[in-house]
């Protein structure tokens, strides 16, 4: 897709859907049922309870929803899972899987692991280029979210084939390790968000707006932060 298209896509993308914090027992129960949808119905990858898909990670995490306006149906949803400094949930899930130490490297009140990425089955297949641009919607929500809570790394447990789809947006994680057994191979991956939103800048800057909102949305000290820990 050339630039001018990419552009009026994105643009289009700005107009019809709208990210949200699911900060409220309704609205995280959209998020819970879509993931339902997905990721029992679908993947069958998790058992679900009453048409809800929840555990014991979601209260010590932020929600996202991505939401069509014009109808008002939530059709994306994403999670930021912060671990806690000590005691009972120190570790991410991913670090349940495996000894990553790389992670404990990583400044631990300001990491977050992405999880529970979800997009309804019909905007998946509808478009394979709008399903990609709905996925950068959430990305765009999460870089805003980590903006406010001051977050300068995200790992998350990815599919190779995710990963290779980012990278056509020079959206770049970094491998921890060999792949993991988790509802099939995935790669625990980590980035340094001031790092990552440099290269997206450099190397394709319409897509670096639409990600941070021409900047807006992702501030000097946060990515300051970012460069001066660990160098991705």
């Amino acid at each position: 897709m050339g630039p001018d298209r990419l552009n009026a896509a994105m643009a289009a993308v700005r107009q019809e859907f709208a990210v949200e914090i699911a900060d409220t027992p309704e609205t995280q129960a959209e998020a819970f049922r879509l993931r339902y949808q997905v990721y029992c119905l679908e993947r069958k990858f998790e058992p679900g309870l009453d048409g809800l898909e929840t555990d014991a990670y979601d209260a010590m995490s932020h929600h996202l929803l991505l939401r069509h306006i014009a109808s008002q149906e939530a059709i994306g949803t994403v999670r930021l899972i912060r671990p806690r400094l000590r005691g009972p949930h120190s570790e991410l899930p991913m670090e349940q899987l495996s000894s990553l130490l790389k992670l404990r490297q990583l400044p631990r009140e300001r990491v977050a692991e992405v999880s529970r990425f979800a997009l309804s089955k019909s905007r998946r297949v509808a478009s394979g280029c709008m399903g990609h641009l709905l996925r950068l919607a959430l990305i765009r929500g999460i870089v805003q979210l980590s903006g406010d809570l001051k977050l300068s790394h995200w790992c998350a447990l990815m599919e190779p084939k995710l990963l290779r789809l980012l990278q056509t947006s020079s959206i770049y994680f970094h491998q921890v390790g060999g792949l993991l057994e988790h509802h099939g191979f995935r790669q625990p991956s980590y980035v340094a968000l001031g790092a990552m939103l440099d290269r997206v800048r450099m190397e394709q800057p319409a897509v670096w707006e639409f990600l941070t909102d021409n900047g807006t949305l992702w501030r000097e000290d946060s990515r300051q932060r970012s460069r001066q820990d660990i160098a991705a």
